[in-house]
């Protein structure tokens, strides 16, 4: 008789601090969905990662949270197939996180990175706190918890899951072996600039969000950053690193129109009120389904709360059971 099929299983999670907006689609929402049709998903809100970095600013958290996830639904994702839930709702990432915090060195965390990056590029904020320094640490306590054997990342986030890799390595070594080592699953499509053509941040308010309206996605689009060279229709324009062309690479599904578009704006025979109508309506083709989906979940908002509830009831029984493991190896077990 032949053995049964292990399903590999998928774990990631986002920050509740604004809007879900056309980066997420593009670089996480989009990939998490094909996911679920392989394997078996958890993604959770992560809420106390939120707090790393907005501690000072925690009103809209749960407000964010639940839009959000009213995004991932609307955005394709399944409650059906996927476990939904909240890690605040889960306190044993906490005690995960706190037994790590024993054994693995303030050096490894300090090395990582985006420690270091995102200390200059938030550098209005205070960061210098032990929450801000052990975030990969949460992080990995995350995705230990559940035995996850794959983590959607972009390359950035690679550091992160090797760190991960590390503390396990270092548990089994105190004790025994009761965490699977995750591997990363690289995301499809590289990371997509804001509007102006810095980094897509509700700070710069230079986001599409999911939620726009077609008018706004409209206004949105017109004002976006492209060749600043180039000051009128018939002089060709740079393609390469333009944000309206990477908008429709990546969102555009009539790829004969792009390239019509790419040829024409290097020749310098077709002008940006073109492309960028063209892009206007290609995303807004993509974001009217999910605007439908998202008006039917907002008839129903107590729905969001249930799944959610539901879902980190179904996390919190497997959380516990990977506790328990986890206080045997470490020898903490009074009974």
């Amino acid at each position: 008789m032949a053995a049964a099929t292990v399903t590999k299983r998928v774990l990631s999670g986002m920050r509740p601090t604004g809007k879900m907006h056309l980066g997420h689609l593009a670089g996480a929402l989009g990939n998490w969905a094909e996911l679920q049709a392989k394997y078996e998903c958890f993604y959770f809100v992560a809420d106390w990662h939120a707090l790393t970095s907005e501690y000072g600013n925690t009103e809209g958290l749960t407000d964010y949270a639940l839009d959000n996830v009213t995004d991932w639904i609307a955005a394709g994702l399944d409650p059906e197939r996927s476990t939904f839930f909240v890690q605040s709702l889960v306190p044993e990432h906490a005690e995960l996180y706190l037994l790590l915090s024993m054994i693995v060195p303030t050096p490894w965390l300090e090395r990582v990175p985006t420690y270091k990056e995102q200390i200059e590029e938030l550098a209005e904020k205070d960061l210098s706190t032990l929450g801000f320094l052990g975030y990969p640490l949460l992080q990995g306590a995350d995705i230990i918890m559940y035995r996850a054997h794959y983590v959607p990342v972009g390359e950035d986030q690679v550091p992160h899951l090797e760190l991960t890799r590390e503390v396990v390595r270092r548990f089994h070594s105190f004790y025994s072996e009761v965490f699977v080592e995750p591997q990363p699953l690289l995301t499809h499509f590289p990371r997509l600039p804001g509007l102006d053509n810095r980094k897509m941040s509700k700070s710069y308010d230079n986001t599409i969000n999911l939620s726009d309206d077609a008018e706004m996605v409209r206004k949105k689009v017109k004002r976006m950053y492209t060749d600043p060279t180039r000051v009128r229709a018939d002089i060709p324009g740079t393609v390469e690193g333009n944000p309206v062309f990477m908008y429709h690479d990546a969102f555009n599904a009539d790829t004969a129109e792009v390239d019509d578009l790419k040829a024409r704006y290097r020749a310098g025979t077709v002008g940006d009120v073109e492309v960028k109508e063209k892009l206007a309506q290609a995303l807004n083709a993509t974001l009217d389904p999910i605007r439908e989906r998202r008006a039917g979940l907002i008839a129903r908002p107590e729905r969001i709360r249930e799944i959610l509830f539901e879902g980190s009831r179904l996390a919190r029984k497997e959380a516990q059971g990977t506790m328990a493991k986890v206080r045997e190896a470490v020898r903490l077990k009074y009974s």
